[in-house]
C-alpha cells in the first residue's frame, strides 16, 4: 500500500503560500522537523498527523493518500489475475491476504494453489512449490465445495504431482500421476518423466504411444468441428486451410499404404477438404481430392480395420482400436458428413466421384 503522506503535506503547504517556517510555527515544531516530513525521512507522531489534516481542512485518509480500495471476494481474485499476468510479485502479497481472509474457500485455495505453483516455476523457488502443496492438499478436503467441472480430484492430485517433479521427488510423481491416469489425461506427462527425466525410455513407450493417438484424434476431431463452424459462417477460405492442414497430418503421421482406422479419418478428411475447395471455386482440386477420398472410402469398405497399426510412432499398438460417430464404414460417415452439409449440388457430385471407385 503507497502513501502519499510527504507529498501531500508540501502540497498542501503550497496551496496555502506558507513556507516550511510558517507550517513549523503553526504545530509547534522544528522547521526541521517540516523539512524531513516533506522529503519522506519521517513521519509526524499520530497526534501531529490529526492537528495537520485539520489545519488544512482535511481528512487523515487524504492527508495520508489512503484510499481504501475494494476487498471483496471478486475485487481481489481480480487484482491477483491482473497482476498474474505479468508475474508483478504483488499477487503473492495478495494471495496471502486473501488466504488469511478465507481460510477454507475452495476457489480461494485452489486458484492461490496454482499462483504459488507459477510463480515456483518462474523463479525455482522450493518455498513456493511447497506453499502450494501445501494449499492443494487442502483443497482435496474442500472439494465438496467445487461447482466448477473443470476442477476434479483428479487434476488436483496431477498438480502435488507435478510438485513433487519439481522437488526431485520423481518416483513420488510417478506413483501419483499412474494412480490418477483416468482416461490417458497423464500419459504425456508420465512419459516424458520417465523417457526425459528418470532414464527409463523404454517404460515410457506405451505412454507417448497412447499420447500420439489420442492427441492426433482429438485434433482431427476438433479441426472436423471447426470445419463446421466455418461451414455454418460461410468462411469457405477457413474451412479449406483446416481440412488442409488435417489432411497432410494424416499424411505426414500414416507410416505405410496398410488399411486401418487413419485411412478412414484420412478420407472423411479428404472429403470435407474437396467440399472445401469447391466451395471456394477450385473446381479441378476439388474433384481431384474428391476422386482421392472415393478411392480411400472404397479401399477401407473393402476390408475395414478398425486398429491403428499404420500410425507412425506408434510403437505399441496391437491393441489399440478406434471407431466414430459418424458410421461403421467410411461410406457410412461421409453420407453422414453429407447430410450436415446439406447441399444437394455437392452430394451429386461426390455420388459421381464414388462410383467411379465401386
Amino acid at each position: 500500500m503507497k502513501l502519499t503522506l510527504a507529498e501531500n503535506i508540501r502540497s498542501f503547504r503550497k496551496e496555502r503560500k506558507m513556507t516550511q517556517e510558517a507550517l513549523a510555527t503553526v504545530l509547534g515544531v522544528t522547521v526541521g522537523a517540516v523539512y524531513k516530513w516533506e522529503a519522506g525521512l519521517s513521519v509526524p507522531e499520530l497526534d501531529l498527523i490529526v492537528r495537520i489534516a485539520d489545519f488544512f481542512d482535511t481528512s487523515v485518509d487524504a492527508l495520508l493518500g489512503y484510499r481504501m480500495q475494494d476487498n471483496s471476494l471478486d475485487a481481489s481474485m481480480n487484482r491477483i489475475y491482473n497482476y498474474w499476468l505479468t508475474l508483478d510479485p504483488a499477487a503473492l502479497d495478495e494471495a496471502e491476504k486473501l488466504l488469511a481472509k478465507y481460510p477454507h474457500h475452495f476457489r480461494v485455495i485452489n486458484t492461490c494453489a496454482d499462483l504459488f505453483l507459477t510463480y515456483g516455476f518462474s523463479s525455482h523457488d522450493t518455498k513456493l512449490f511447497r506453499r502450494s502443496l501445501e494449499l492443494l492438499n487442502l483443497a482435496r478436503t474442500l472439494l465438496p465445495q467445487n461447482d466448477n467441472p473443470h476442477f476434479s480430484e483428479s487434476r488436483i492430485m496431477h498438480g502435488i504431482s507435478v510438485i513433487y517433479h519439481q522437488l526431485g521427488e520423481h518416483e513420488k510423481a510417478l506413483e501419483l500421476m499412474k494412480k490418477h491416469n483416468t482416461d490417458g489425461h497423464f500419459s504425456y506427462e508420465i512419459g516424458v518423466m520417465l523417457a526425459v527425466f528418470m532414464n527409463r525410455p523404454e517404460e515410457a513407450v506405451p505412454y507417448l504411444s497412447e499420447t500420439i493417438a489420442l492427441g492426433l484424434i482429438n485434433l482431427f476431431s476438433a479441426m472436423a468441428g471447426y470445419a463446421f463452424v466455418y461451414h455454418s459462417r460461410g468462411d469457405w477460405a477457413s474451412m479449406m486451410d483446416i481440412t488442409d492442414i488435417c489432411c497432410q497430418l494424416i499424411a505426414r503421421m500414416k507410416a505405410d499404404s496398410q488399411t486401418d482406422y487413419i485411412e478412414k479419418t484420412h478420407a472423411e478428411a479428404l472429403f470435407l477438404l474437396g467440399y472445401a475447395r469447391w466451395k471456394n471455386g477450385l473446381e479441378e482440386a476439388s474433384r481431384e481430392t474428391l476422386r482421392e477420398a472415393a478411392r480411400l472410402t472404397a479401399r477401407f469398405d473393402t476390408a475395414p480395420d478398425y486398429s491403428l497399426k499404420s500410425l507412425r510412432f506408434m510403437e505399441q499398438s496391437e491393441y489399440a482400436t478406434l471407431f466414430d460417430n459418424l458410421g461403421a464404414t467410411a461410406a457410412e460417415s461421409i453420407e453422414s458428413l453429407l447430410s450436415r452439409l446439406d447441399d444437394p449440388v455437392f452430394t451429386e457430385k461426390w455420388k459421381e466421384n464414388l462410383s467411379l471407385e465401386q
